[in-house]
């Protein structure tokens, strides 16, 4: 594609990811709100589950094609972009309040989650077997979400729910990844054009492109008040990322990175835990913090693209 095709196509698919996510958080949280569970167990599960299928989508395509640095780079960047530029940007428009809850249950889980994965990729390579602990993992944590019962945390009047808002959601779903879809496909033929490498493709680029469901989302829960939505959605989608994308990915086949992998992975994991920090001063990200992580990852990006160059 030309590179004006490619910027047009750019701009469809933000708006197909804008409108998507808008019809998935809605519906969301009004089924959810019927079968009684917490904006937080929300955001955990079925919002992170239908924000993260851009990256379900490329990164299983990506193993199926032998292109295992686009599959775990995507992931890895995708996290670290979900903390920095969304989590940092969505504070920065507007300060996030956070709970106990999300910080040392479902925060020190993610740290947790980051650190085995680099220990399973110290030698380059996800095995079958790391890869099924993965999945295995986040059964586990699923199951103890649904099984744990944790009080509503934000009680207000809200529009009932309505049998439509079934189909609305497999609706914003569809819209999202056919938008998440679109956008990697340009974004990535706009970056091969610069003659940037695969890992920088998909560390910085394509997990953009894969990470915008979640801004539009997280975002617009923070506007609407809705704030364990905003936070949860992000942290949730880091953990599914982690346990269930590349779970399913390196079971499909054993995954081997570049070493380059590795720096992001320790930068995933720094940042994990000063977002950790940041959440817990106070109980919420303020718009401050949120400047300093946008700042933070700007200056990644450079880094991770100046050998390339």
């Amino acid at each position: 594609m030309s590179m004006l095709l490619n910027i047009v196509v750019i701009a469809i698919s933000t708006v197909l990811l804008w409108k998507g996510s808008e019809w998935l958080v809605d519906s969301a949280v009004r089924v959810a709100r019927k079968l009684h569970m917490p904006d937080l167990a929300i955001g955990l599960t079925i919002v992170a589950m239908g924000t993260s299928a851009p990256e379900f989508a490329v990164t299983i395509n990506a193993a199926i094609q032998g292109l295992p640095n686009i599959s775990v780079s995507n992931v890895v960047g995708s996290n670290i972009f979900n903390l920095g530029f969304i989590l940092g940007g969505v504070a920065a428009i507007r300060t996030i309040e956070t709970t106990p809850t999300l910080v040392w249950r479902d925060g020190l889980f993610l740290l947790g989650v980051s650190l085995l994965l680099v220990f399973f990729l110290s030698d380059l390579t996800l095995a079958s077997h790391e890869a099924i602990t993965l999945l295995i993992t986040l059964v586990v944590y699923i199951t103890y979400l649904f099984w744990k019962k944790v009080p509503l945390e934000e009680r207000e009047a809200e529009e009932a729910f309505v049998w439509t808002d079934i189909p609305l959601f497999i609706l914003g779903v569809t819209t999202v990844v056919a938008g998440g879809h679109l956008l990697v496909s340009a974004a990535v033929s706009l970056a091969r054009g610069f003659g940037i490498s695969e890992w920088a493709i998909g560390v910085t680029v394509v997990a953009a492109g894969t990470s915008a469901p979640e801004f539009a989302i997280s975002l617009m829960a923070a506007v609407k008040g809705r704030y364990s939505i905003s936070a949860g959605n992000l942290i949730g989608s880091d953990l599914f990322n982690l346990l269930g994308v590349l779970g399913l990915a390196g079971t499909l086949r054993p995954l081997t990175i570049d070493a380059a992998g590795l720096q992001s992975l320790y930068v995933l994991v720094g940042m994990v835990f000063l977002v950790l920090v940041f959440m817990r001063t106070g109980y919420r990200v303020s718009r401050t913090e949120g400047i300093f992580l946008v700042g933070f990852n700007l200056v990644r990006w450079v880094f991770d693209f100046w050998p390339n160059k």
